[in-house]
């Protein structure tokens, strides 16, 4: 019997109304929640007020429900267990997993969107307010060559080059960081190399040292073109978005070494709102992608799976079925890129039977 949902404060309340054992219960609940999170619902309540208790089967239907709701940036909470679920959660200790109680105020998702609010707000006002409080000379700095009248500000802040410098540079890393931060929050499926987070980063910074050592100088300032231009990436950026955050980094990592830290902090504003804004708003183009289903049964379940893709929205077209010792069906599927590929594939698992060994999701290849 499908359990009764409902809405309560923009929280979508799932209601089970008897034991979640396996055999039905447990595997329905599963695939509602799995239903839910994949329509868009990302704050999920599961109240156990009607439930006697549960197995394995619906222990195994929670967590993965909590995995597939926190890998999509979610929440998945419990309320209202009774004192043998409470006592079999601890026992497991699952009560470090779970919310057990009343519904919490904040999900863990939306403290960390709130906490990088915070960070890159402090840092925006604490670079506006170096900008405002020490703006930067012109003469002194070596952007022009210093008057007469300049030489006193120019012999102090000589003095104090090397902690300017390293001021310049660690707001170019800080304000890097952030921006990295904002664009991976937008890329939850599509989980980037560490390698790709850090050359935001290093090329942020590499701005700010670039101007470090160009100066006022036209000579360096083409050599250091020079030796740019010999430089080859051998990992191929495909994502127009991400190649144009790169320039932006660089942008900002400049106006961090010339010592304009007001215009870094507002440009810095600017970027992150704006990269908030698009992937709220923009137009989402459709994922397409090629699965591989392996079963372990010499029938393959063709029916079932594509009752799944069905419910899930996905449009397909059968690539072929090859029977062996193993039987693999290959398929071309196009879903929703919000759609999180794991919550389908744990639908599939979840059926007991079709016999699903593996699932591989992976972009399609020249000829598919």
């Amino acid at each position: 019997m499908t359990a009764p949902a409902r809405y309560l404060k923009r929280k979508l309340v799932i209601s089970p109304r008897e034991a979640l054992v396996a055999g039905g219960p447990a595997e329905e609940l599963e695939r509602t929640v799995h239903n839910h999170l994949g329509s868009g619902r990302r704050t999920i309540v599961i109240d156990l007020r009607g439930v006697p208790h549960l197995d394995s089967a619906g222990i195994r239907a929670l967590v993965r429900g909590h995995t597939t709701a926190e890998r999509l940036g979610g929440h998945l909470m419990i309320v209202n267990p009774n004192e043998q679920i409470r006592s079999l959660f601890a026992a497991s200790h699952l009560d470090r997993v779970f919310n057990l109680g009343e519904a919490a105020i904040m999900t863990p998702a939306r403290w960390a969107a709130v906490r990088l609010f915070a960070w890159g707000s402090l840092l925006v006002a604490a670079l506006v307010w170096l900008g405002s409080a020490f703006p930067a000379q012109e003469g002194a700095a070596g952007v022009f060559p210093p008057t007469a009248k300049d030489l006193p500000v120019v012999r102090e802040v000589l003095s104090a080059v090397p902690l300017v410098d390293l001021a310049k540079l660690l707001a170019a890393a800080l304000v890097g960081t952030l921006i990295s931060s904002i664009q991976r929050r937008s890329q939850k499926e599509k989980p980037q190399s560490g390698s790709l987070e850090h050359a935001r980063i290093l090329l942020c910074t590499a701005g700010a040292l670039m101007m470090l050592i160009i100066g006022n100088s036209i000579a360096r300032a083409f050599g250091i073109a020079g030796a740019a231009s010999i430089i080859r990436f051998r990992t191929p950026i495909e994502d127009p978005k991400e190649i144009t955050v790169l320039f932006l980094l660089m942008g900002l990592g400049m106006l961090c070494g010339i010592g304009s830290f007001a215009a870094a902090g507002v440009a810095t504003a600017f970027v992150g709102v704006f990269l908030v804004v698009l992937d709220h708003f923009g137009a989402a183009k459709p994922r397409i992608m090629m699965v591989e289903i392996t079963v372990r049964s010499p029938e393959f379940p063709a029916a079932e799976i594509e009752t799944v893709f069905a419910l899930n929205r996905i449009q397909f077209e059968r690539r072929g079925v090859s029977q062996g010792e193993k039987t693999v069906g290959r398929y071309h599927a196009t879903l929703d890129p919000k759609l999180s590929l794991q919550a389908v594939s744990d639908q599939l698992l979840g059926r007991g039977t079709l016999s699903i060994k593996s699932i591989v999701w992976e972009p399609p290849k020249k000829g598919d």
